[in-house]
C-alpha cells in the first residue's frame, strides 16, 4: 500500500486555517471557506472512499455550533483561572483551550466517519500542546484545561458539562486487548468534576459522580458516587539537616 505522508503537512495547514477562519467575519470567514474547500475534498479523497461533497457539506454546516461550543469553553477558561487577564489572552495563548478547539472540530469529523482525518487533526494540536484527546471522546459544554502538558483523553471516554481538569491527567483503560476496541474503555465524568494534576482514571465502567473533586496524584479504578472528594496521602518528612 501506498501513502502519502506529504498530506499530513496539508491537514496540519488546513486544521490551523479552518480554526483561524472560526473567527473571521462573516465576508472573510465565505472568502476562506471557498478557499479551504477543495483543499479539505482533496484530502478527504486521498484517505477515504467517503463522497467529499457530502463530507464538506455536513462538516461546513457544523461550523457555527462548534463556534458556539469553543466559545464557552472560552468563556469557562476565564471564569476559572486567576491568572487569566482577558478572553484575548484565552485565544492567543491558552494551549488547552486551544486544544479543546481542535478536538471539536476534529470530533465532529469523527462522527462524519472520516477517522484518519480526525485523528490527524487531533496529532496537529498534541503535538503542540502536549495534550491528546482523541477525537472520538464525547466532551460537553465549558470545559476547562489548566495548563495541560501530559493530559490523554482516550477515544471513549465522556465527560459532561463543566468539568476541569488539570496537567498530567490521564482517563485511560485498564486494558489495551484490540479485541475491546468496539467497547467503552475509558470512564465517564458527570458535570461540575474536578480533576487535579496526575490523577488517573481508568476503565470503561468507572463513573466520577457529579459535583466531586478528584486530588492530585490519585489512582482511580472504582466508581466515585457524587459530591465525592478523594485524596491521596503521602507521608512527607522535614528534618532539619546536619550543619
Amino acid at each position: 500500500m501506498q501513502i502519502n505522508l506529504r498530506i499530513k503537512e496539508t491537514v496540519s495547514d488546513l486544521t490551523k486555517q479552518l480554526f483561524y477562519a472560526l473567527f473571521d467575519d462573516n465576508s472573510k470567514q465565505k472568502e476562506q471557506l471557498k478557499y479551504l474547500e477543495p483543499i479539505f475534498k482533496t484530502v478527504v479523497k486521498e484517505i477515504t472512499d467517503k463522497q467529499p461533497d457530502n463530507i464538506w457539506d455536513a462538516f461546513e454546516s457544523k461550523l457555527p455550533e462548534i463556534k458556539s461550543k469553543i466559545e464557552l469553553d472560552a468563556i469557562a477558561t476565564e471564569k476559572n483561572d486567576p491568572a487569566c487577564k482577558s478572553l484575548q489572552e484565552i485565544y492567543l495563548a491558552y494551549p488547552g483551550f486551544h486544544a479543546i478547539a481542535i478536538f471539536r472540530m476534529s470530533h465532529e469529523l469523527f462522527l462524519l466517519d472520516v477517522p484518519i482525518m480526525a485523528r490527524m487533526m487531533s496529532e496537529c494540536i498534541h503535538g503542540k500542546t502536549g495534550i491528546d484527546i482523541h477525537p472520538g471522546a464525547t466532551i460537553g459544554d465549558s470545559f476547562f484545561i489548566d495548563h495541560g502538558t501530559g493530559i490523554v483523553i482516550g477515544e471513549t471516554s465522556i465527560i459532561k458539562n463543566n468539568v476541569k481538569i488539570f496537567q498530567g491527567v490521564t482517563l485511560g483503560g485498564l486494558s489495551v486487548k484490540k479485541s475491546l476496541s468496539q467497547t467503552k474503555r475509558h470512564p465517564t465524568i458527570e458535570d461540575n468534576v474536578t480533576i487535579y494534576a496526575n490523577a488517573t482514571i481508568l476503565g470503561g465502567d468507572i463513573v466520577i459522580g457529579k459535583n466531586s473533586v478528584i486530588g492530585a496524584n490519585v489512582w482511580i479504578t472504582q466508581s466515585v458516587p457524587p459530591n465525592s472528594l478523594v485524596t491521596y496521602k503521602s507521608e512527607i518528612n522535614i528534618s532539619t539537616r546536619p550543619s
